[in-house]
C-alpha cells in the first residue's frame, strides 16, 4: 500500500485498547477515529490514544469518511450489526472473535462483505504470529509424524458476577463463545494440515460442562472427531484456571506449544517443544513485532485481495468454525435468549425489511392472488432454528424473493417458525403463503378443514394466499374437494387453491367441476419439475409432470407448475458421481444414463455461458414455455446466491430441448 491503513475503532473496551497499543507499532497502520456509545468515554479513549476523532456514536465512525478499515470491539452479540453496516458503508473490517454468536450470524456478516466487496477478517490475532506459519510448517514436514491427538485449552477463573459480559446471557456470555473459540479453530487447524488441507471440519461434535444460573457455561469440554479418526479433546472455562496450552500428539512424538494464544503480546520470542526421535528440542520463533501489530499488518497485506480474505483467517474458515461452536454449544446445552424460539428478537437489522435496489427477482401472477407471487419459492421444511431463520428469510426477502413454501406434514415447529418470522418482521402483507395439508393417509375433506385449521393456529395467521392438497385421493371425487376449499375461499381463508402430487387427469375434472357450478378452480399445481428425470419418487404418492406430454399439457393449458425437487435435490450440485454410490437416495431417484447425459449436457452450456452447473439446471425449469415457480431449499446464504444467479440466464426453445436430450 503506498500510505499507511487510516483504521477507525468501533468499541472502547479492553481489547479495543489492546489493538489501539498494537496499532500504534504497526508497519502499515494508523488509528484515526474512535467510537463509542457514550462521547465521554469516546473522548478518554481518545486522550489516552492520542485519537482526535472521537465519535458519540459508531454511526458517525463509519460515516466518517477519513477512515477505511474499522475494528469491531464490541461484545459478540453486536458484532452482526455493526459488521453488516461497516461492510454497507465500505468499510474494511477486522471483526474480533467470535465474529458473531452463531454460523447464522456468521453468514450474514460474510454475504454483506462479499456484496459491498470490502474486505473481512475475524480476530484471531494468535493466527498472524509467525509462531502459527512455524507450526503448520512442522507438521507438513512430519516432524512428529501423522497427527492422531489434539489437546488445547483455554479458561480463567473470573468468578462469578452475573452482570459481567462474561455471564450475562443478552450478551453471549460463557467459555465456549470467549475463549473455547481458539481451541476449535486450532484444533480445525491441525486436522487440516494433517490432511494436506488448510482446515478441517469435524464429522462428530460432543460437549459437556456446567452450565451457570444465567444459562452460559461456566467449563465446558469438547470433543471433535475428524475424517481419519483424528481426534481433538478440547476444553474452556471463565469459572477456572486452564494450562492454556496444546499439545499434539502423532506416530513418531509430540510437540507441545506453552503460549498458544497470546504468544508474547509485546514481541519477542515463542517457542515450540518438539519432542520425536527420543529427543528434546525448542523451536524458536522471533515474533518481530508486537502480537496486535502483527495482525493489523495481516489486514493491510490482504486487503486489495478482498473476498480471498487473510490465510490467516479465512471466510470458509470463520464459517466452519461458528459451525463447530453452534454444534459444541448445542451438545452442553448453551442456547442463548435471543436464539430461543419464544424470546427471539428481529434478527441483526433492525431497520424495517424490504427488498435491495439491486435485486433480480421476477414474479408471475397466480389467480386470487392479490400480490405478485416470486417465480422463487423459499421452501421452510429444513430450517428451524430461529436465528437461521431470520437471516435466510431476511436475505430472501431483501433479495426480492416473497414467497413461501409450508405445508402440515413437514411439522409443527417449521410452520411455526415461519409464522414467528413473519409476525416478528410484520411483513404478512408483502409475502405470499403456500400451505399445503391433506396428506395421505389423511387426504379427505373432513381431514384437509382439520389440517388447515391447526396450520393456520401454527402460523398465526387468518388467511394463506394458496392452499395446495399435499396429496390427491382419487377414491374422493375431484368435486367433494373443489367445494370446501370454496368454502374456505368464500370465508377468506384461502386466496387461492391447487394441488400438489395431482395428475393432469384429476386437476382437469376438478377445474371442470368448478367451472360448471360457477366455483373457483385450481389456480396453479405443484409436482417435481426439473431438468433431471425423476427415476423413483423420493415419497410415496409422488408425481413428476418432466416428460414430454405434461409439459405439452402445461403449454396448453398455462397451468402453472410450482416445481418441487427443482434442482433434482443436489443431482445438479456437484453431489452426482455415477461412480459414487455412498448417497442411496440420490442414486435410487435421480441415478440414470439419460439423467448423466444431461448433467453433462448441461456442464458443458454452464462452462460456455461462464455460469454454475447448478444455475442452468434452475434455469431451464424457469425458462419454460408455461408460467413455472421453482420452490428451492437453500440451507445456507451462498446456496441463495447461487440459487438467484439463475434469475439471468435466458434459455430458448433450442437450449431446452438440447438440455433434455431432444435434439
Amino acid at each position: 500500500m503506498s500510505s499507511r491503513l487510516p483504521w477507525g475503532i468501533l468499541g472502547t473496551g479492553n481489547i479495543a485498547k489492546a489493538f489501539a497499543k498494537g496499532l500504534a507499532s504497526s508497519k502499515t497502520g494508523r488509528l484515526v477515529a474512535v467510537a463509542s456509545r457514550s462521547k465521554e468515554k469516546a473522548d478518554q479513549f481518545g486522550a489516552e490514544f492520542g485519537v482526535k476523532r472521537c465519535h458519540g456514536s459508531y454511526e458517525a465512525l463509519l460515516a466518517d469518511k477519513d477512515v477505511q478499515a474499522v475494528y469491531i470491539a464490541t461484545p459478540h452479540p453486536m458484532h452482526a450489526e455493526w459488521a453488516i453496516k461497516a461492510a454497507e458503508a465500505g468499510k474494511h473490517i477486522l471483526c474480533e472473535k467470535p465474529i458473531g454468536i452463531n454460523h447464522a450470524e456468521a453468514m450474514a456478516i460474510v454475504e454483506a462483505a462479499r456484496r459491498n466487496d470490502v474486505f473481512l477478517m475475524e480476530a484471531f490475532m494468535y493466527r498472524c504470529h509467525p509462531q502459527i506459519r512455524k507450526l503448520v510448517e512442522l507438521l507438513r514436514a512430519k516432524a512428529i509424524g501423522e497427527v492422531r491427538l489434539i489437546r488445547a485449552s483455554f479458561g480463567f477463573n473470573a468468578g462469578f458476577n452475573p452482570e459481567s459480559r462474561l455471564f450475562k446471557n443478552a450478551l453471549g456470555g460463557g467459555g465456549i463463545l470467549d475463549v473455547g473459540c481458539y481451541t476449535t479453530s486450532l484444533a480445525r487447524l491441525v486436522a487440516g494440515v494433517a490432511q494436506g488441507k488448510d482446515f478441517a471440519e469435524p464429522i462428530d461434535v460432543r460437549g459437556m460442562g456446567h452450565r451457570c444460573e444465567t444459562g452460559v457455561d461456566g467449563w465446558a469440554i469438547g470433543e471433535l472427531r475428524f475424517p481419519g479418526d483424528l481426534v481433538a479433546q478440547i476444553a474452556t472455562a471463565i469459572q477456572l484456571t486452564m494450562d492454556n496450552q496444546v499439545r499434539i500428539f502423532g506416530t513418531d512424538g509430540s510437540l507441545v506449544i506453552p503460549d498458544p494464544w497470546i504468544p508474547n503480546r509485546d514481541g519477542g520470542s515463542s517457542k515450540i517443544i518438539l519432542q520425536a526421535k527420543g529427543k528434546t528440542d525448542e523451536v524458536v520463533v522471533e515474533a518481530g513485532a508486537p502480537l496486535y501489530a502483527l495482525e493489523a499488518d495481516t489486514v493491510a497485506a490482504h486487503i486489495d485481495k478482498r473476498q480471498a480474505a487473510s490465510p490467516a483467517m479465512t471466510w470458509d474458515d470463520t464459517l466452519g468454525n461458528m459451525r463447530t461452536l453452534d454444534r459444541w454449544r448445542e451438545a452442553v446445552g448453551v442456547v442463548y435468549d435471543s436464539e430461543k424460539f419464544e424470546t427471539c428478537s428481529a434478527w441483526i437489522q433492525t431497520r424495517p425489511l424490504a427488498p435491495r435496489k439491486d435485486r433480480t427477482m421476477k414474479y408471475g401472477r397466480l389467480e386470487g392472488v392479490t400480490m405478485p407471487v416470486s417465480r422463487l419459492v423459499m421452501g421452510v421444511d429444513n430450517i428451524t432454528t430461529m436465528p437461521h431463520i431470520f437471516v435466510m428469510f431476511d436475505d430472501f426477502v431483501e433479495r426480492g424473493g416473497n414467497t413461501f413454501d409450508t405445508a402440515y406434514v413437514y411439522g409443527a415447529a417449521c410452520e411455526k417458525a415461519l409464522g414467528q418470522w413473519v409476525k416478528k418482521r410484520g411483513v404478512r402483507d408483502q409475502v405470499v403463503i403456500l400451505d399445503k395439508g391433506a396428506h395421505t393417509p389423511y387426504c379427505t375433506p373432513e381431514d384437509m378443514t382439520r389440517q388447515f385449521t391447526e396450520s393456520l393456529e401454527r402460523l398465526q395467521m387468518d388467511y394463506v394466499d394458496i392452499y395446495m392438497m399435499h396429496r390427491d385421493n382419487p377414491e374422493v371425487p375431484a368435486g367433494e374437494f373443489v367445494d370446501v376449499l370454496n368454502e374456505h375461499v368464500k370465508a377468506g381463508r384461502i386466496r387461492a387453491f391447487g394441488g400438489s402430487n395431482w395428475t393432469a387427469e384429476r386437476t382437469d375434472a376438478a377445474n371442470a367441476y368448478a367451472k360448471q357450478k360457477g366455483l373457483k378452480g385450481f389456480a396453479a399445481v405443484s409436482n417435481n419439475f426439473s431438468l433431471a428425470r425423476l427415476v423413483e419418487p423420493p415419497w410415496g404418492g409422488c408425481i413428476a409432470s418432466s416428460d414430454a406430454k405434461s409439459r405439452a399439457g402445461h403449454t396448453k393449458t398455462q397451468m402453472p407448475l410450482m416445481a418441487w425437487s427443482s434442482q433434482a435435490r443436489g443431482f445438479f450440485a456437484g453431489r452426482a458421481d455415477p461412480k459414487d454410490r455412498s448417497d442411496k437416495e440420490l442414486v435410487r431417484c435421480w441415478y440414470s444414463d439419460d439423467n448423466f447425459q444431461r448433467l453433462e449436457r448441461a456442464q458443458q452450456m454452464a462452462k460456455k455461458r461462464g455460469v454454475l452447473l447448478i444455475q442452468i439446471a434452475l434455469a431451464y425449469v424457469l425458462c419454460q414455455p408455461f408460467p413455472t415457480y421453482a420452490l428451492i431449499g437453500p440451507r445456507s446464504l451462498s446456496e441463495m446466491r447461487t440459487s438467484f444467479g439463475a434469475l439471468d440466464i435466458d434459455l430458448g426453445p433450442e437450449d431446452l430441448a438440447w438440455l433434455n436430450l431432444e435434439r
